[in-house]
């Protein structure tokens, strides 16, 4: 009768030891633990940075900012970053649900962000190179007359210092708190590529998911080698909004890097693991 009473205490978790009181409960901290999107396994955070946040069991590639980029692609994750004061204004007045300058001040406390795009000067094995990167944390990457104006400022810096420049795109689209500020900024950046050009300096352009809206109509599809990583969502308008429009079903795996490199707008889908290396390669190219 006596084990039987330990054994019914055990299943009714009577005897101390079988539970674990809440204040001894000790919790993972946040951020140690991911997700994968595309298969739901469990991914360690150091996994992640050896992997080069890529999924180990089924290659997905997980969304990563511009702190991410700079770590995988810079020497030693060293570099200058470049025009870091620049902040959005708010000329419009705009206001939603709330207005466009406190929802401004709400995503810079949460990102530690200043806005939608970081520029840096570095080196990538051994070889100068600017990159400017797009951050979609911070309102959807939209591009707004800050994203604007780095872009042309980190043009400027590229001429002036005969360096090539690489532009990571990863956007919503054109910021509507700005409206046509905002579209001013496709002209803007579209001409100073120009001017890249015809200083004959290199731009590489690399559309991670997603590259949509304004973005992907300017200076994302203006490289002069185009990449894009696996599987990145790359159009203007939605799927659901063409779908709507025309009235019909889209082709399988519409809008995806591979479907739009197929149709001739990218050059190479690149893995983000070989990334750095295959960057490295195209710029000692084209300076050769």
């Amino acid at each position: 009768m006596k084990e039987l009473d330990i054994d019914m205490a055990w299943f009714k978790r009577e005897l101390k030891g079988i539970i674990t009181t809440t204040e001894e409960k000790k919790e993972a901290p946040d951020g140690i633990w991911n997700k994968c999107p595309n298969c739901k396994k469990p991914l360690h955070y150091s996994e992640q940075v050896e992997n080069q946040y890529v999924c180990h069991y089924c290659g997905y590639h997980l969304r990563i900012g511009s702190k991410e980029y700079f770590a995988v692609l810079f020497d030693n994750n060293e570099f200058t970053e470049l025009f870091t004061d620049l902040t959005s204004g708010d000329p419009l007045h705009f206001e939603d649900t709330k207005k466009y300058t406190d929802r401004l001040k709400e995503t810079q406390t949460k990102t530690g962000l200043k806005d939608a795009i970081r520029a840096g000067a570095g080196k990538i094995d051994g070889q100068d190179l600017v990159i400017a990167c797009m951050d979609f944390n911070f309102i959807g990457g939209s591009m707004g007359s800050v994203v604007g104006e780095k872009i042309a400022r980190s043009i400027d810096y590229c001429i002036a210092n005969k360096v090539p420049f690489l532009m990571i795109s990863k956007s919503g689209g054109a910021r509507m708190m700005e409206a046509a500020f905002s579209l001013m900024q496709m002209a803007k950046t579209s001409a100073k590529l120009a001017l890249l050009s015809q200083a004959k300096i290199p731009y590489i352009s690399l559309l991670t998911d997603p590259t949509t809206g304004g973005v992907t109509a300017s200076y994302a599809m203006l490289g002069d080698i185009n990449i894009a990583e696996p599987g990145a969502l790359i159009g203007f308008a939605g799927p659901r909004v063409i779908k709507e429009t025309i009235k019909k079903d889209l082709p399988k795996g519409f809008q995806t890097a591979e479907f739009v490199q197929e149709h001739g707008f990218l050059d190479f889908i690149v893995d983000r693991r070989e990334m750095k290396e295959k960057l490295a390669s195209f710029i000692k190219m084209m300076a050769n």
